[in-house]
């Protein structure tokens, strides 16, 4: 794994002076939906240049709490700041690359016909002919599909049309991704190669990466983590520090061991001891 070590430039620990701003920070987040509370007053900060996974079981608000970031969540109440903006600002769209579970990808064209048309769009123009070529052959290259490029997307794998939509997302270079179970139904090599591509992302490029998991080996693999579980922060913290913490061998370990904690204590998971 390509984590930075603690006190070196761009490490998810460095508690220098010269920090930068966060590139996610939320307050109070929550979300309601009919008369449901999905998200319940969330605090959370996310460092630029670093790896998060978002873990818990599913319908524990994962995907809310992506869309949210993205901006694309109705009826967000509290404070969310993304890349120094409020979320779902225009100025935030070309910075932002969010993959949602379903593939969003033209099954009647190629994998370099889709890219190509989504690369028009953020740059239109004959002038930006050759950025967008190079556009879409870099983000084809990082996704591994240059032997699928000329396929039609309808002739994919699950796995490989997910990985066109990554290949989308990557377009503009974006700032911060937001992956939503982007490993789902890929075998261990692509999981492998996709995980080695995000920290060259965060290291190389500075990107901030969210990604939501429901399989907890995948957190090793981050430099922080946010435990969820019923719209709620189980916990925020490093996996290694999360499994110091409860005196564990693994994250699902340590997961487990702070459910069963706030179940004792007959609270919600962000409700204090009494």
């Amino acid at each position: 794994m390509m984590n930075n070590k603690p006190g070196e430039p761009g490490a998810p620990g460095n508690l220098g002076r010269d920090r930068p701003p966060p590139a996610v920070q939320a307050r109070d987040l929550t979300v309601v939906r009919g008369d449901r509370t999905v998200l319940t007053t969330l605090d959370f900060t996310l460092r630029p240049g670093t790896i998060t996974g978002l873990l818990g079981p599913s319908g524990c608000g994962k995907t809310t709490l992506m869309r949210a970031v993205a901006g694309t969540q109705a009826k967000v109440t509290g404070t969310l700041t993304v890349l120094g903006h409020p979320a779902g600002s225009p100025a935030l769209r070309p910075r932002i690359g969010y993959v949602t579970q379903a593939p969003s990808v033209y099954t009647d064209l190629t994998v370099r016909q889709n890219l190509d048309y989504f690369a028009a769009v953020l740059h239109p123009g004959r002038t930006h002919r050759d950025t967008r070529r190079a556009a879409v052959t870099r983000a084809i290259e990082e996704v591994d599909l240059t032997t699928h490029a000329d396929v039609l997307a309808a002739a994919l794998s699950g796995g490989q049309r997910s990985r066109v939509s990554l290949a989308v997302a990557l377009l503009s270079t974006p700032d911060l991704l937001v992956l939503d179970e982007p490993t789902v139904g890929l075998d261990p090599v692509l999981r492998r190669d996709l995980w080695d591509l995000f920290h060259r992302l965060a290291a190389d490029r500075g990107a901030t990466l969210l990604i939501s998991s429901h399989v907890m080996d995948e957190a090793e693999r981050c430099h922080r983590l946010l435990l969820m579980r019923e719209g709620r922060i189980l916990a925020e913290d490093t996996p290694e520090a999360l499994r110091t913490r409860t005196g564990t061998a693994t994250v699902e370990q340590a997961f487990l061991h702070l459910v069963d904690e706030a179940a004792a204590r007959g609270t919600h998971p962000e409700e204090p001891t009494p």
